[in-house]
């Protein structure tokens, strides 16, 4: 263990922010680099020696977060990173983009703030890279069997990593012109910075993964013809059919998903457009959806110079502590939080409904036309006499997702059978109803969380390794049954 008084000696530090006058002129990640390394140890020592630690049953990859608290306290730097990767491939996305639900379910946080679990994570892998120990690990030996996986998310290159490590050859087939799924072009370079994808991708390139971009399964190649090619396919499309918002006005130029939004942005940054095709420069911008997507949009439109941002979020506002009845330690609360995002300004509004949006003569949004609401007798019900309107020359829908794309022909084309949630189904090894095809990620368990996605793909591996050789030694850290530890 650490320090065994740490958590008495010493407070909570979290990483420092750039100055919001600074951070606005660039896209770099916010943090001040390099500011977490003179204080991590110390953070790192305020890992208790807590008997069970909550913390493995808060993260569905099983970190083994006290034993590399200990070591990042002692400043063995390469021991943390072997323990860290014991459990996660790629920490440095977890670190960054995770709302840390082991933080949540930490022992100390029942009455004390929580251990830094997500800055300690990153001070380790970052350390690890700087120093030159992230070292590929190719296969002793081939097992000459061949494996495609859909999708280059983190679910898909997790799969991928740890089926090229057992010695089958694998490819990855991403329909977009570069690797990383909503890694690449649906988070901010703010949130985190592309280099961190491209060294994870050398290295699985290293180890002998293949990629294959700009190829969508089900249009450019039909899934038939895929499972012809190889042993075994694992689906790690995500679940990319966005919700959207049915209402008068909807078709008006300027009112976009989330997700036609953000990928150019990131391109600019990639060096394909000067400028954004869809900017937010001097307009005012509403943000439909309270979540991480949401902020996301707002922090892009602040460095694309909007005139105003206005988020706006069905629900009512959650409370800023946790509520030790409803959502009880070590359960994940639903806490107000405020992001770098919204650091950076724009107004948040919450239990508002858009009830249509109102054009100029030629088509491009100028209204936004809301009402307030509250639930009465758990249903959510308008407020009469609230209603009005705001400004609104581009809209984006952040609002979640629904399911798997099925326009593409590759779930009919497999022949896939969905839950009663639209999700793809698959049994105890992550295997669908058709033979040799698994299913990973978001595409099969909806919408989650980073974590969860590295270790559907990692459990995924295993079953698709013992699918191909009969047993396996791969971990599997999740059940397709597992959820959150949540009320």
């Amino acid at each position: 263990m650490a320090d065994p008084k740490g958590f008495l000696n010493h407070g909570r530090e979290v990483a420092k922010s750039r100055p919001v006058d600074v951070r606005l002129k660039d896209w770099n990640e916010v943090y001040v680099p390099g500011s977490l390394l003179p204080i991590i140890s110390k953070q790192a020592s305020r890992c208790m020696d807590c008997g069970i630690p909550f913390c493995h049953n808060g993260c569905p990859l099983g970190n083994l977060i006290p034993e590399w608290n200990d070591y990042a306290y002692r400043e063995d730097w390469s021991a943390a990173s072997e323990r860290l990767h014991a459990t996660n491939n790629f920490p440095e996305f977890t670190g960054r983009l995770c709302p840390a639900p082991c933080e949540s379910a930490c022992v100390l946080g029942i009455n004390q703030p929580a251990v830094t679990i997500k800055n300690v994570e990153v001070s380790i892998i970052d350390k690890a890279w700087d120093a030159g120990t992230v070292a590929p690990q190719a296969p002793e030996r081939l097992s000459g069997k061949t494996v495609a996986v859909i999708g280059s998310g983190p679910a898909g290159l997790a799969a991928a990593q740890q089926l090229t490590r057992a010695g089958h050859t694998v490819a990855v087939y991403e329909r977009a012109d570069r690797v990383g799924g909503l890694l690449r072009y649906g988070i901010p370079e703010f949130k985190m910075e592309k280099r961190h994808i491209n060294r994870r991708i050398e290295q699985m390139r290293a180890e002998g993964t293949r990629f294959r971009t700009g190829v969508e399964i089900g249009r450019d190649l039909k899934a038939t013809d895929l499972k012809k090619r190889y042993d075994a396919i694992v689906i790690a499309a995500g679940a990319t059919t966005a919700r959207d918002l049915p209402v008068p006005g909807r078709e008006l130029k300027g009112v976009y998903q989330a997700m036609e939004y953000l990928p150019l942005a990131n391109k600019v940054q990639e060096g394909d457009y000067v400028t954004s095709p869809i900017s937010a420069e001097g307009k005012h911008v509403v943000v439909i959806g309270g979540g991480d997507t949401g902020a996301d949009c707002v922090g892009t439109a602040h460095r694309q110079g909007a005139a105003s941002v206005t988020q706006l979020e069905i629900m009512p506002r959650p409370g800023e502590e946790r509520n030790p009845v409803s959502q009880p330690w070590p359960t994940f609360p639903m806490l107000y939080k405020v992001t770098s995002a919204h650091e950076e300004g724009g107004e948040r509004v919450y239990s508002v409904s858009t009830t249509h949006f109102e054009g100029d003569e030629d088509g491009n949004v100028q209204w936004l036309h809301l009402v307030e609401v509250e639930f009465v007798d758990g249903k959510l019900t308008q407020k009469p006499g609230t209603e009005r309107k705001i400004p609104a020359q581009l809209v984006t829908l952040a609002m979640g997702f629904t399911g798997t794309d099925r326009e593409n022909g590759l779930v009919e084309q497999f022949g896939l059978e969905l839950d009663e949630r639209g999700n793809i189904a698959r049994d105890a090894d992550f295997q669908t109803n058709v033979p040799g095809v698994f299913v990973a990620g978001d595409a099969g368990r909806g919408q989650s969380l980073i974590v969860w996605a590295i270790a559907e793909g990692r459990s995924a591996a295993r079953g698709c390794d013992r699918f191909l050789t009969g047993a396996s030694d791969l971990p599997a850290p999740i059940r397709p049954t597992d959820r959150s530890l949540m009320v």
